[in-house]
């Protein structure tokens, strides 16, 4: 049997063979201290397990509406009036197996064979990677810190090709934790506007900021494609739910791809969810924000102690975007290295692109400020090559 040609473009995560190594230790019985994962450490707020529960034992096992619950979708609305200003119809949300199944239908609806879509390098590698998948081609633009690893206006227009049919960004973004100004997502959709494009907007970190208040592209821009999910400031990653907000004109074709790829989201993480923006866990949620903003900051006075330098301070999400070029020229050996003699287990650059791939490592400020200061201590034991 043969395999797609498509999987040729479909590179493995680099993270997964240094989770794979770590995990290993651990059995082996060393501490291990994990900052390579995406995910937050605390568990999702006990309102919202005890709505899914509920739900659950009420005999919502069954499938829902392919676009999501009504009430969350009107949730989700009121949740983007409440806290950005936004005026969004229910009816332009469609729920999502995570904030995934929210890429797959905005590409699928934009994409098809030989479309480009522009994309920063570096960024989350399943937005080259889902783009490939359709036949399309992922067109990485080198970003670095005089951007804020961002893809800004003048990017997107200089590297603008005939067949492109997109552009997308993040913010706050993943890897580096930056985020893009109001002007400067209004600046980009300008473009694509121009352009006769579209611009898709990953806002799955939306609200993990620090110092500065969150806000959506939808403000600036009604006509992109934003994507977000429960999984990172709601704290549901298992649970696997995530929206999508289309323009007017794409709900009937959104509705007919979430049909076909995966008929709808989990139906007790839709009932879960519900109890997500409740005063009280939202109150919980800003105290748990804090603590990522101190660890953040913790990290920025620390790492510099290694030798390590952060080019561009992360505005949001939990992510330390770090330049090791000082103590390494290969920072996927680095990674292997500060595992393999101290058990702290980060992620190399190279999952996330090619551009001075080799220079960055990413540190997910995970765990608390106690096993952050236990990290970089035992990092600091290593001797420089």
């Amino acid at each position: 049997m043969k395999l797609s040609r498509r999987l040729d473009a479909i590179a493995p995560f680099q993270v997964m063979a240094i989770l794979e190594k770590a995990r290993a230790l651990q059995a082996a019985g060393h501490d291990v201290i994990h900052l390579e994962i995406g995910e937050p450490d605390f568990a999702t707020p006990q309102a919202i397990v005890d709505a899914g529960r509920a739900a659950l034992a009420a005999g919502h096992t069954f499938y829902t509406a392919a676009q999501g619950l009504p009430q969350l979708r009107e949730a989700i609305a009121g949740h983007y009036a409440s806290q950005f200003g936004v005026t969004v119809a229910p009816q332009r949300i469609i729920v999502t197996p995570g904030a995934s199944g929210a890429l797959q239908i905005a590409l699928s609806l934009l994409v098809d064979e030989g479309d480009g879509v522009l994309m920063a390098d570096p960024t989350y590698p399943c937005n080259r990677h889902f783009v490939s998948l359709l036949g399309g081609q992922p067109q990485a633009v080198a970003v670095d810190a005089a951007s804020r690893f961002q893809l800004l206006a003048a990017d997107a227009d200089a590297h603008w090709q005939a067949n492109t049919v997109a552009a997308m960004v993040a913010t706050p973004a993943n890897p580096t934790g930056t985020m893009l100004t109001a002007d400067e997502v209004a600046a980009l959709a300008a473009v694509c506007r121009t352009r006769g494009g579209a611009l898709i907007v990953d806002e799955i970190y939306q609200g993990l900021c620090y110092g500065q208040a969150p806000f959506s592209a939808l403000a600036l821009a009604d006509d992109a494609f934003v994507i977000n999910s429960f999984s990172k400031y709601f704290q549901m990653t298992g649970w696997r739910l995530g929206w999508l907000v289309v323009p007017d004109a794409y709900v009937e074709p959104a509705l007919r791809l979430a049909q076909n790829l995966f008929l709808c989201a989990p139906a007790a993480a839709q009932y879960a969810a519900l109890a997500a923006f409740q005063p009280a866990v939202l109150a919980e949620l800003e105290a748990r924000r804090a603590e990522f903003g101190r660890r953040r900051d913790y990290l920025l006075q620390a790492l510099p102690q290694l030798g390590w330098r952060v080019p561009a301070q992360p505005d949001g999400a939990f992510y330390v975007y770090a330049d090791v070029s000082a103590v390494t020229d290969d920072s996927f050996a680095y990674c292997q290295r500060v595992l393999d003699e101290v058990q702290v287990a980060i992620t190399p650059g190279a999952d996330f692109g090619a551009h001075q791939a080799g220079r960055y490592v990413r540190v997910a400020y995970t765990t608390g400020v106690e096993r952050l200061a236990e990290a970089v201590a035992r990092i600091a034991t290593l001797p420089r090559r």
